[in-house]
């Protein structure tokens, strides 16, 4: 059983980790502004694979490299790439509260597929808070007559790979140190911007959104390691609340840099969104049984 002082860095570290993550998203979304999707990601990743080894020989995992080639890490690695593939496409064309609102969502979409794979039977409570948390995410997608927009579409395809992302993470075992887990999908993300970048017009790299994305790969490496250590000796179902804390910070810097302010309808969608997320977390740190306990997979 963790003791307050110990609940208290988690949630210190969990704090530290939404907030640098946002950050990444914010400098991500300002050279996307110059470079297209794939750019953006594969220049990302040449950084930030040189941060991540960095971190793998802090950590003193160089021997376990190996174990990067495991399948179900390069299956993890795979489904994170093209999640963050199509984050970051859509990331140049939402405003950046709204998109962080929709992928947030993830953590519904690991109870539905836990359900759909009968990984855990779920109750009344949680697929009322299903319903209701997928209606937010209607919500702050906005249809419009036509339709969704195709960047919603992305969003939401985006959140679904998370998911999909995260529900793996669950079955990857403890042996394979996370600094390990986390370079493998670096790698494999570097390799799909650079394939993504057959079809598309690379821009010069030489310009300040080249700085951007050096200290994007930076904080990304720095919340990951931040995210390891809220989850640390903590009680987790105390911890994992926080991460929802990332939507206020979207909603602040996507104010502060491109003046973007949700309305009421869209901050009401993301309220759903948020209180059924923390509604469910509330849910399976309840249930003993449940195989779905929040965990500390990192967000893209």
């Amino acid at each position: 059983m963790a003791t307050a002082a110990q609940n208290r860095r988690g949630i210190i570290a969990m704090l530290a980790a939404m907030s640098l993550f946002c950050c990444n998203d914010a400098l991500m979304k300002l050279a996307r502004e110059a470079f297209p999707a794939g750019q953006a990601v594969a220049l990302r990743t040449v950084f930030a694979i040189l941060a991540g080894l960095v971190l793998v020989v802090l950590m003193g995992d160089t021997r376990k490299l190996p174990l990067a080639i495991r399948p179900l890490v390069l299956a993890r690695a795979g489904v994170e790439a093209l999640g963050a593939l199509t984050f970051n496409w859509a990331l140049g064309l939402l405003p950046l509260a709204n998109i962080t609102a929709i992928v947030m969502a993830s953590p519904l979409l690991i109870v539905l597929l836990a359900a759909v794979l009968r990984i855990e039977v779920i109750g009344w409570h949680r697929t009322l808070a299903l319903v209701i948390g997928f209606v937010g995410v209607l919500i702050v997608m906005r249809p419009s007559a036509d339709g969704f927009s195709a960047a919603a579409l992305i969003a939401l395809a985006s959140t679904g790979l998370v998911a999909m992302r995260d529900l793996t993470t669950r079955f990857i075992s403890n042996d394979i140190p996370s600094t390990i887990v986390s370079l493998a999908a670096m790698i494999l993300v570097g390799l799909l911007g650079f394939g993504m970048g057959l079809v598309e017009t690379w821009q010069s790299p030489w310009r300040i959104e080249l700085l951007y994305l050096g200290l994007a790969a930076l904080l990304v490496t720095a919340a990951s390691f931040c995210i390891i250590n809220a989850f640390r000796n903590t009680n987790v179902g105390v911890v994992a609340g926080y991460r929802y804390s990332v939507v206020l910070v979207a909603v602040l810097i996507g104010w502060l840099v491109w003046g973007e302010t949700p309305d009421r309808i869209a901050f009401a969608g993301i309220a759903l969104i948020v209180g059924s997320g923390l509604y469910t977390l509330h849910r399976q740190r309840l249930r003993h049984d449940s195989q779905l306990k929040p965990g500390g997979e990192k967000l893209l």
